[in-house]
């Protein structure tokens, strides 16, 4: 069904047998054409399809739902690989990505995050962590998935680390706007004009567990997912459900805002006085420009206020549950990009805090800017050597071989690969095929 049908069918059926609904006005009008979206008429847009939900709720599709952290991976075949392939993207029981390396073998890395987790647009044995593992002669579980953020990688680690007593290292990922994503209450409302479903067979961006502020106390807060069951997940299709539940979605309002696509119906009190609490200086709502700008420099400021508290979380967590911790970080787009241009990155602010609390850090940025150091290629020619927006399989194995020196020093005993003495041990104990 077309979109805008949908809406119109769900605003009529949404009356009361007491009268009209509390729907806002703005659900029985329009915009004119060119005219930016109200944040209201956007939220109004943002109810789901049933057919998509259908999709995702019942049929193999490339995530599955999750009452905490909204969704994990499915089984899927996306058409999404090198060379115009197609992806083998499949999930074992307990909710990891499928690997078949060394599997027999105590597994003691799990890794946590996003897509650079997971390795979407690869098939299973593609991913870094089957390429290392080989190497290793270890397993390495792979519990990343695409569009998360580090709130939601945190909450995933902390669940399933409870269970996990063979594992004693933990990998956080963080990528790109992770920062932000952990504050959405619903990410799929921040991309669902500039994202294609297929129908239902990629949907994801649900209603999930988040992290964010409270401006009437000043402090940040966890937050559980608005919705918690396979039914509860058809209320994104009722424009009302979205709009209460997102009208007062303060980083909602600075994204769109600081990509200029809403323009009117923000919450600037609210706004300002996160600004306020984040001691921001300079807030300016007044003008198209200014509101952009405004919205950017307070989108990030909060995302990195909610990131260093989910991160103390995580060591806190991993010291409480003798398990060490080792953060991950990535951005080709915004950082990576950056550096090689001799700009100053975004979020130094982020690197000052990681290095000043003494995590355990790998950047794979710095990785990146040392490499294409190395070639006569301008960046773009340098980007497609391991690129097709995620890594492709070349992407994957340079990052598995780039790391290999952190992760051997990080471990002990050492891998069975890098035992350095001179006992005469049987080392194919197990590994022999039977």
């Amino acid at each position: 069904m077309d979109r805008r049908k949908f809406i119109k069918s769900n605003v009529f059926t949404a009356m009361t047998a007491g009268g009209l609904s509390m729907l806002p006005n703005f659900l029985l009008g329009g915009t004119q054409p060119g005219e930016k979206k109200s944040y209201v008429e956007y939220l109004e847009k943002s109810a789901v399809p049933k057919e998509e939900l259908d999709i995702f709720l019942n049929q193999d599709s490339w995530a599955q739902f999750d009452p905490e952290v909204g969704y994990i991976l499915g089984n899927y075949m996306p058409h999404d690989g090198i060379d115009n392939s197609y992806t083998l993207s499949t999930v074992m029981k307990d909710g990891k990505r499928t690997n078949s390396v060394y599997v027999d073998k105590p597994c003691r890395i799990n890794t946590y995050g996003n897509s650079f987790t997971h390795c979407h647009q690869v098939s299973d044995s593609e991913t870094w962590q089957e390429y290392l593992a080989g190497h290793l002669g270890e397993p390495i579980q792979n519990f990343g998935m695409g569009g998360f953020g580090v709130y939601q990688a945190y909450r995933r680690l902390v669940r399933r680390e409870k269970e996990d007593k063979n594992s004693k290292y933990v990998i956080l990922y963080m990528w790109g706007d992770d920062y932000v994503r952990s504050v959405f209450r619903c990410r799929y409302a921040s991309y669902y004009t500039r994202w294609n479903d297929y129908g239902g067979y990629m949907f994801h961006g649900n209603f999930w567990s988040n992290i964010e502020m409270d401006t009437h106390a000043g402090k940040l807060v966890e937050k559980e997912s608005r919705i918690n069951t396979k039914e509860d997940m058809y209320k994104m299709t009722d424009p009302e459900f979205m709009y209460n539940n997102l009208k007062d979605d303060l980083m909602l309002q600075l994204y769109l805002m600081s990509y200029d696509m809403v323009n009117s119906d923000v919450d600037v009190e609210g706004l300002t006085k996160l600004a306020n609490i984040l001691e921001l200086p300079e807030v300016d709502f007044s003008s198209t420009e200014s509101m952009k700008s405004t919205s950017n420099a307070l989108k990030n400021k909060y995302s990195f206020e909610a990131t260093k508290y989910i991160l103390k979380k995580t060591d806190e967590f991993c010291k409480a549950n003798g398990k060490q911790f080792l953060l991950v970080h990535f951005d080709p787009t915004n950082v990576f990009r950056a550096m090689v241009n001799g700009e100053k990155r975004y979020d130094q602010e982020m690197i000052d805090f990681i290095n000043n609390n003494g995590y355990a850090y790998f950047d794979m940025n710095e990785v990146h800017h040392d490499d294409f150091k190395k070639f006569n290629l301008s960046l773009d020619e340098y980007m497609d050597r391991y690129f097709i927006g995620h890594y492709n399989p070349s992407g994957n194995h340079f990052f598995a071989y780039a790391i290999k020196d952190k992760i051997v020093d990080w471990l002990d005993p050492k891998p069975i690969t890098y035992l350095q003495n001179d006992d005469k041990l049987i080392r194919f104990k197990g590994y022999l095929p039977k």
